[in-house]
């Protein structure tokens, strides 16, 4: 049976979809950008901060699952521009351990509210 989840340390869905579904033992989080939850604004700075905002909120979204990074099985990293790869590998890093989940990172046209970075997982539950 799917459960949706839903947590206020992450920010509200813009658009018709939940934070997360929950399945099967698997937490599917929806792709998460750098909009700070206490302010509903962008955290100031540039791929770093964002990179380490989109994770805390997909922490928060799988604390809310009963799970967390250390669970996840598969990230997916969208870029705005490539050139920030490095950078944002360098802050990605120190948010997960050995073994590392899967991961694509892959550059796009735009994302939402021109956010420089946006990254969504899978987590074991």
């Amino acid at each position: 049976m799917m459960k949706a989840l839903h947590t206020t340390n992450a920010p509200a869905a813009i658009g018709p979809y939940s934070q997360a579904i929950e399945i099967n033992g698997f937490v599917f989080a929806s792709g998460q950008i750098p909009i700070d939850p206490s302010t509903g604004k962008f955290v100031e700075g540039g791929i770093k901060e964002q990179t380490r905002q989109a994770l805390t909120n997909a922490s928060h979204i799988l604390k809310e699952a009963g799970t967390d990074l250390s669970h996840v099985v598969k990230t997916t990293v969208y870029l705005a521009d490539m050139n920030d790869f490095a950078a944002m590998n360098e802050v990605y890093a120190t948010f997960f351990k050995e073994p590392y989940p899967a991961r694509s990172a892959v550059a796009v046209k735009d994302l939402p509210k021109g956010a420089l970075v946006e990254v969504e997982c899978i987590a074991a539950k």
